[in-house]
């Protein structure tokens, strides 16, 4: 199931950079260009802070499928 959330997340955020791509071609840099840009960072972050290992080799997502 966490692979499924990371996943549609990945999917999410490359949509919010691809229609930020796009409003930047048709209307120049606005507002929600950069909200969209911020929100996809942020998306890419927490699956970062997800996906990332630390030190022991064990990610949070690694952790969660082990707990069953």
């Amino acid at each position: 199931m966490a692979n499924l959330i990371l996943s549609l997340a990945t999917f999410a955020a490359i949509l919010l950079l691809f229609g930020a791509w796009k409003r930047w071609r048709s209307e120049g840099a606005g507002k929600q260009m950069w909200l969209m840009i911020v929100a996809a960072l942020v998306i890419f972050a927490n699956i970062a802070i997800w996906v990332v290992p630390d030190d022991k080799g064990q990610s949070l997502v690694t952790g969660a499928s082990n707990q069953k």
